[in-house]
């Protein structure tokens, strides 16, 4: 019943439900963090006849291949806005089995090595990762929205540990003046509701009374006419 009296007000209810949770969670407190090839330099191939394919893979994903490696004992650089980038994403405080492979066309691929990439991997002051296999590849990663999520396992000098209280203070205060809005908002729309439903209630009734008006004198002049 309330939810189609929103609805003849122009608020559907699923819009006002979808406004209070952009209130309660605005972008940026649930987010995933992007993580793209800085660069990688693989030490060895396992293909003896073909050119290798190298590949990286998050368990439960699709293979990103990289089609500039090659060559072993070669760096190759990415500004991570190639075709095949990101990588992965990163949900907050949450890893991924992730690994660098190489395609076999005559067996199993090969496994330059698999990891656990985490969000607090990346290092300050670039969101940057290294990851080194010996004898098989070295490359680093960059996820910047990680980096503004976690901070990193560096040790942080007072002033950061400082800010990052601070900024932890700031988001709360954010979540609970959010609540306290959608909480106003939703008592003023239903406040709002409640006297137009009077105003048609008495319009109504007040119509009513006219058209019994109506009957009475039309009954009274056909009495008179009688």
């Amino acid at each position: 019943m309330e939810s189609a009296s929103f609805y003849r007000l122009g608020i559907p209810v699923p819009w006002l439900l979808l406004c209070c949770a952009f209130l309660l969670f605005p972008p940026g407190i649930l987010s995933t963090g992007v993580v793209t090839l800085k660069s990688i330099e693989i030490f060895t191939t396992h293909e003896s006849f073909f050119k290798p394919v190298v590949y990286f893979q998050c368990k439960g994903e699709n293979k990103t291949i990289l089609p500039d490696v090659e060559k072993a004992m070669s760096l190759y650089a990415f500004k991570g806005q190639e075709s095949w980038q990101p990588l992965t994403e990163l949900p907050d405080n949450k890893c991924k089995r992730c690994g660098l492979y190489e395609q076999d066309t005559l067996k199993s691929d090969d496994i330059f090595d698999e990891w656990e990439l985490c969000p607090d991997d990346f290092l300050a002051p670039d969101g940057r990762y290294i990851h080194f296999k010996a004898k098989e590849f070295n490359a680093s990663f960059l996820c910047p929205q990680c980096l503004l999520e976690h901070g990193g396992h560096e040790s942080n000098p007072p002033s950061s540990n400082t800010a990052k209280h601070g900024n932890v203070g700031l988001v709360v205060l954010v979540v609970a003046l959010s609540s306290c809005l959608c909480a106003f908002t939703s008592i003023a729309i239903y406040k709002y509701w409640q006297k137009r439903k009077r105003e048609q209630d008495q319009a109504r009734f007040l119509k009513l009374f006219e058209q019994d008006d109506d009957i009475d004198a039309e009954l009274g002049h056909l009495g008179n006419d009688i």
